[in-house]
């Protein structure tokens, strides 16, 4: 029977930020390029309206960025903002993703997305970087009104996925997701590296099928 196997994506599917420091890249150093303070940002726009109410669906993000960039001193649109935002934002993680397109190809794997994002890079996600044609579906926070540190979430999501006998099996690096997620009744790997997914033995069972159907 088709199983549903659910990703993070930042951390996890893309890298960049990561729920440990020590392995996160920033982006926002590119900030200074159109003038503004990365850590004023990081501080006043991300920390405050971003994730008190973009996040969550409460404000569009283009309306959180015309209400605060004058502040930060930036001159030009909000749109070629929002364009820098999510394309020096977004570094594919080009190995998983690989793997997980040929695991796509197995009958019982059923793929999907579970991401803390706004509206606008859900939706680059989702059709710019063409995870349209890999996932079938995206639970993210803006559209489900709550983040994943909520409950509620992965409530939200098993509704709208594939009925099955066996728990949905996730992958995310956030330690306090991963223990909302599993007090839920999902199964829950908390990932470090790639091979996190494809050691797992649910899909390498799946993966050894694939490879007796290519012998």
């Amino acid at each position: 029977m088709a199983r549903a196997i659910v990703f993070d994506v930042d951390g996890v599917l893309v890298h960049g930020y990561h729920a440990h420091p020590d392995r996160r890249e920033r982006w926002d150093a590119a900030l200074q390029n159109i003038g503004i303070n990365p850590d004023r940002f990081q501080r006043e726009f991300i920390f405050d309206i971003f994730m008190k109410r973009v996040l969550i669906g409460e404000v569009p993000m283009v309306e959180a960025l015309d209400k605060r960039l004058k502040a930060f001193g930036y001159k030009g649109s909000t749109m070629a903002m929002l364009d820098l935002w999510l394309g020096f934002d977004f570094n594919p993680n080009a190995e998983l993703l690989a793997r997980i397109r040929r695991l796509k190809d197995h009958a019982d794997v059923k793929l999907y997305l579970a991401t803390n994002q706004d509206h606008s890079r859900a939706q680059y996600i989702w059709q710019n970087q063409h995870f349209h044609g890999l996932f079938e579906d995206m639970f993210y926070s803006a559209r489900l009104g709550r983040t994943k540190y909520d409950k509620k979430f992965f409530a939200m999501a098993d509704e709208r996925m594939i009925a099955s006998d066996s728990p949905p099996l996730f992958f995310d690096d956030t330690p306090k997701v991963i223990d909302v997620a599993r007090a839920y009744g999902w199964e829950t790997v908390l990932f470090a590296q790639n091979e996190d997914v494809f050691t797992h033995p649910w899909i390498a069972q799946k993966i050894a099928d694939l490879q007796g159907e290519d012998a």
